[in-house]
């Protein structure tokens, strides 16, 4: 219920211009049911994928929503709400809490990494380091990056636990989203 209340009062904070866009998403994957437009920002987009509400509630509890509508560009690895489901009971609810803040904050920013990288650079990456690269993401974590004989991406958080991209190259106004299937875990 908290969650569904965030997302609302996110909704309620952006203009209502922005909740409409062109007709078309250019070509981007459908994520959690709905388009996602090239034109919209990491945020609008992520309000309207009915499998990111926990995300966006995260992020409006970790007081980074402004943030991640600004210029950037970004690269986001989005965790779905079955990875936050995966979680131990209660973490979620516990992470929501204003006296958690800067966990929450510094969980969400080890999904961030400063600059778009879409999966074909990715993987260029990948194969310039020899098979793993790591990156440094916004929130200070080191994740190293792979990917698989299929040319599915992965990436191993600093815990050991690895997510998987299911949707890739989600084109965003201020960078690019990964779907992942995993909730990114920084060292503690």
């Amino acid at each position: 219920m908290k969650i569904r209340m965030m997302t609302a009062a996110i909704a309620l904070s952006m203009t209502a211009g922005t909740a409409f866009a062109e007709s078309h998403s250019m070509g981007n994957p459908m994520v959690g049911g709905a388009e996602m437009f090239e034109t919209m920002n990491i945020v609008e987009n992520a309000m309207n994928s009915a499998d990111h509400t926990t995300l966006v509630a995260a992020v409006a509890a970790a007081g980074l929503v402004e943030t991640l509508q600004g210029e950037g560009p970004f690269t986001v690895f989005a965790p779905v709400n079955a990875a936050f489901d995966a979680l131990p009971e209660g973490t979620v609810e516990s992470l929501l809490l204003p006296e958690n803040k800067d966990t929450l904050v510094k969980i969400l920013t080890c999904h961030v990494v400063p600059t778009n990288a879409l999966s074909d650079a990715i993987r260029g990456m990948v194969d310039d380091d020899g098979g793993v690269h790591n990156v440094e993401t916004v929130g200070g974590c080191t994740l190293k990056v792979s990917y698989d004989a299929d040319d599915n991406i992965m990436i191993e958080d600093e815990t050991g636990g690895v997510a998987n991209v299911t949707i890739a190259d989600v084109k965003q106004s201020n960078g690019v989203i990964h779907v992942i299937d995993r909730v990114l875990l920084p060292a503690m």
